[in-house]
């Protein structure tokens, strides 16, 4: 049986050629395995990287407007969970690999127990983040 939680989120970016294969990448080693097209609201094209339980979306932006800023009323940071401290590490590893900016290398953080995390930003500036929480890790 299925929990309720979160079922999707569609993330805007600058340029689809370039973010799929990032989030693609990325997300992949984490149970992101399936990709799938849909046709959007304005027939635009959003792709869906299927993972455990939720699913990431990617639709090309349609209008022009500032740089991203998590501080401004938006998506502040997205987080991912890893199955391990070792996983954090290996796509810690993997995000330095494609030249994107880490913001706080893997550490522990003192939210809950165990708390261990990368920071990083993907193409387009958006704060994302890899965590692992022992005892927390999804079904």
């Amino acid at each position: 049986m299925r929990s309720s939680g979160v079922h999707h989120v569609d993330l805007v970016v600058s340029s689809i050629e370039r973010s799929l294969p990032f989030y693609t990448g990325l997300l992949g080693p984490l149970g992101y395995h399936s990709v799938g097209e849909v046709e959007g609201e304005r027939g635009e094209t959003i792709w869906y990287l299927s993972g455990p339980g939720t699913s990431i979306g990617l639709r090309e932006a349609q209008t022009e407007s500032e740089d991203y800023d998590r501080y401004r009323i938006g998506l502040h940071h997205l987080a991912f969970e890893a199955d391990s401290r070792a996983q954090v590490e290996e796509r810690a590893e993997w995000i330095l690999s494609q030249g994107a900016e880490i913001e706080s290398q893997p550490m522990e953080y003192s939210y809950l127990p165990g708390y261990y995390a990368v920071f990083f930003y993907d193409p387009d500036g958006l704060k994302l983040e890899i965590v692992h929480v022992p005892g927390l890790v999804a079904a």
